[in-house]
């Protein structure tokens, strides 16, 4: 009987199994993926209800979800979550979090915000084929926020991310250019 060991040597043996393990573990982490093409924001209402805003870039979103950002993933914690009615196709969708929205659909009412506590906001597809840009705030980045402008996660040409606060205009023109 013939065995791929008696055809082979043992260094060429080593080196098929070693660039097998490669190539399974290239597709292992390659496709854990969902591609980006929206970006998440906050911001406030003029009573001071947060706002997520969904800047879509050219698919579509179908939702939305808060949660406690932990380094230790078993630890996170979904906080709330909005399925639009109707997915979000180019351009701004904005949504009250904290209360019933018109063209939302909520699993339950959002969990009280903790200070001390940072969150993140992004968006989702139902069959996980697109998602959004993230933005982590706290509850003083959101304290600091006034109506009409839009907090988010910026990502500068060298590929670094900074969490900044622009007027919502600036926001819709310029936050699709970081994808």
């Amino acid at each position: 009987m013939w065995s791929i060991a008696s055809l082979t040597s043992r260094p060429v043996l080593r080196r098929l199994a070693g660039a097998a393990a490669a190539v399974v573990a290239l597709g292992a982490t390659s496709g854990c993926t969902v591609p980006i093409d929206a970006v998440a924001g906050i911001s406030v209402t003029a009573d001071g209800h947060l706002l997520g805003v969904m800047l879509v870039c050219g698919h579509r979103i179908d939702g939305a979800t808060l949660y406690v950002d932990n380094d230790n993933p078993d630890k996170t914690a979904d906080v709330g979550s909005w399925t639009a009615d109707h997915s979000l196709k180019t351009g701004l969708a904005t949504w009250t979090l904290d209360s019933p929205a018109s063209g939302w659909t909520t699993t339950g009412s959002l969990t009280p915000l903790k200070a001390g506590t940072t969150y993140t906001l992004y968006g989702w597809t139902k069959d996980n084929s697109w998602s959004s840009a993230s933005v982590s705030f706290t509850l003083g980045d959101r304290d600091r926020l006034t109506p009409g402008k839009v907090r988010y996660d910026r990502i500068s040409d060298n590929g670094d991310e900074s969490e900044v606060t622009v007027p919502m205009a600036e926001f819709k023109a310029e936050a699709c250019k970081d994808m």
